[in-house]
């Protein structure tokens, strides 16, 4: 078995027993032995539980049991998301261990599609930060390069991934936690649309999302189909997609008018690579049919990009901690910060989120029908630099951070469908991300756009180097 195949492949050997799930679980557990030191990926391991389940898994097999899409693939889980049974201490000195009694919504979608849960990724204390750097874990290193940040906050799920030490991983996104650390290691990062994926509470004003990050775009849709759906215990849920994701995968778009934006709306400057990634997005769509146009959107005004940043970031302050002086100095200010706030401040950065959005969206279908940008304006950052940044002086502008969230974050305010693809290799190596934003809900465009992208860049094919040596964990 390839412990770098895709997911819907592992999943057909297993149905048609080329392999069986406890082979498979074996060999992801062997490779996490091997290289987690290096990468510090995986922070919490169930080894015996997840090979407990692959025996089950195993049964069904051998049995003729009817089998879910994705019978007996393994899938580790990050560390902010609770499971039944397991630990979450949000990565943060200033929780305790003691297991979680419910599974959240996303999660137990994920069991209910096969998915056998194996271990916890790494991320930042609480999720607000673009690298997963903590005190409790220490950094997580991209496999790429472990002298680089695999991105944040899914970047336990990204370098998990790009190290082969699983064949997907769950993450979330609330500013770019999925889009920017596929980025940093050469994957695909697909944040779906607002309310398509179920979660026991929506975050920072409804711009968490709940997904994967894949290899491949065929994964990320067919995983996208089992997770989402509506949630008749949620106060909303998105518009039914009229057909399976895996589907749109397989089938080509329309002619589209692709807007291409290259400047960063926070102002920040954009590194080089970055603007050649998109770059080089753009000429493959004109290559398969698509008219790219430049594109200047106009997005959300200072004022609301300062508000979402200071005060619905605040949600950070409403974890139950046992000691504020274990938490990390950003963290600790964002919950004196949070403290400071009024719920009016708060009900008015909601207000003005909601109705610049309105204003926002009616631009796609407009002049354009999806916008490609950079998926991050800075190439991937060393291991240490933006945590520095946040911890030195955590009331003050962090560049880099802001850097890496300038093309991502306006989607998660605004609730739409965003994906991140590999598109490209930087000078020194290192992968470099495109980003699609699609109209609201529309996850299928921008599926069948990457599935178009993948087959000119094949980026299935590369393989982050094998590494050297073992380097101690921050």
């Amino acid at each position: 078995m390839d412990l770098y195949q895709s997911a819907v492949e592992t999943a057909h050997q297993i149905r048609t027993r080329q392999v069986s799930p406890v082979e498979v679980t074996q060999a992801y557990l062997d490779r996490i032995d091997a290289v987690n030191d290096t990468i510090n990926a995986v922070v919490w391991r169930n080894d015996e539980d997840v090979l407990e389940a692959a025996r089950r898994a195993e049964k069904a097999v051998t049995d003729g049991d009817e089998l879910p899409a994705f019978h007996g693939v393994p899938i580790p889980v990050k560390n902010l998301t609770d499971v039944a049974g397991q630990p979450n201490n949000m990565n943060s000195l200033a929780l305790d261990d003691e297991p979680r009694h419910q599974t959240d919504p996303s999660v137990a979608r994920l069991q209910q599609a096969g998915f056998l849960l194996m271990g916890r990724t790494n991320s930042p204390e609480f999720g607000p930060l673009t690298v997963s750097e903590n005190a409790r874990y220490g950094a997580t290193r991209n496999p790429w390069d472990p002298q680089r940040t695999s991105g944040g906050s899914s970047g336990g799920a990204s370098a998990a991934v790009a190290a082969g030490m699983a064949p997907l991983a769950h993450a979330s996104d609330g500013g770019g936690s999925i889009r920017v650390p596929s980025s940093c290691t050469g994957l695909v990062g697909l944040k779906p649309s607002r309310g398509r994926v179920p979660q026991s509470v929506v975050g920072w004003e409804h711009s968490t999302v709940e997904g994967v990050i894949t290899r491949t775009v065929t994964d990320a849709a067919a995983v996208l189909d089992v997770m989402a759906g509506p949630d008749l215990q949620a106060w909303y849920s998105a518009p039914a997609p009229t057909r399976s994701y895996a589907s749109s995968a397989g089938e080509p778009p329309s002619r589209l008018r692709i807007g291409l934006m290259l400047t960063a709306p926070t102002g920040m400057p954009v590194d080089a690579e970055c603007v050649e990634a998109a770059q080089k997005a753009a000429t493959a769509l004109a290559g398969a049919g698509h008219e790219i146009v430049d594109a200047s959107p106009v997005l959300f005004s200072r004022e609301t990009i300062d508000a979402f940043q200071v005060i619905i970031s605040s949600w950070v302050a409403a974890n139950p901690v046992v000691d504020e002086a274990l938490l990390d100095p950003y963290i600790r200010y964002r919950y004196e910060q949070g403290r400071s706030l009024s719920a009016g401040q708060y009900a008015q950065a909601s207000a003005m989120m909601q109705l610049e959005t309105r204003q926002i969206v009616t631009q796609w279908g407009g002049d354009f029908d999806v916008l490609l940008t950079p998926t991050m304006a800075t190439v991937t950052p060393p291991v240490g630099l933006v945590y520095d940044e946040a911890n030195n002086d955590p009331s003050g502008m962090r560049q880099t951070e802001i850097q890496m969230v300038s093309f991502t974050s306006f989607a998660n305010m605004t609730g739409q469908p965003a994906i991140s693809l590999p598109v490209h290799t930087a000078s020194d190596g290192m992968p470099v991300g495109a980003q699609l934003v699609g109209a609201p809900f529309q996850d299928d465009v921008l599926i069948q756009l990457g599935a178009q992208l993948e087959r000119s860049f094949r980026w299935d094919e590369r393989r982050a180097p094998e590494p050297a040596v073992t380097v101690a964990a921050r």
